[in-house]
Parts: structure tokens; C-alpha cells; sequence
């Protein structure tokens, strides 16, 4: 479940970074992405990612790849 939020932050990172998602979409996510102690910012994240996969899924879709391959070279080789 840890693995599948922080591939589901690394994902929003991606497709915020885009540029055709409203500026209050965007400011949602900065609010997620900020280090608030506790469990709000990882549910303000979610809350952003079901807005996108509702609204953007194909810009979504290509960034759930992009964060699983930035996943894949951040981890260690065993």
C-alpha cells in the first residue's frame, strides 16, 4: 500500500508538471505535496489523483508509467 502512494504522489508530480491542468487543480496538489505531519497530504493527493483520472486520464496514464520506471532505477539492485 506505501509503494502505491508514493507511486501514486510521484504520478501527480508528473502530470502537474504538464501544464494543462487548471491552476486550482494545481494548487491542490502543491498543498498535497507540501510536508503536512499526518495523513492530510497523502489524502489531498489522492482526492487530486481521482480529479485526474476522472478528468485526465490519458496525461495520468502516461505518468503512472514514467513513476513506476522513475521507481524502478530509484531503487537498489539486489
Amino acid at each position: 500500500m506505501k509503494r502505491f502512494i508514493k507511486r501514486t504522489a510521484r504520478a501527480v508530480r508528473i502530470v502537474i508538471g504538464y501544464g494543462g491542468i487548471p491552476r486550482p487543480i494545481r494548487w491542490l496538489a502543491a498543498l498535497g505535496l507540501a510536508p503536512i505531519p499526518g495523513p492530510f497530504d497523502e489524502a489531498v493527493l489522492l482526492l487530486v489523483s481521482l480529479i485526474l483520472f476522472v478528468f485526465y486520464r490519458q496525461e495520468l496514464r502516461q505518468a503512472w508509467k514514467d513513476a513506476a520506471s522513475d521507481a524502478r532505477r530509484d531503487s537498489p539492485a539486489p
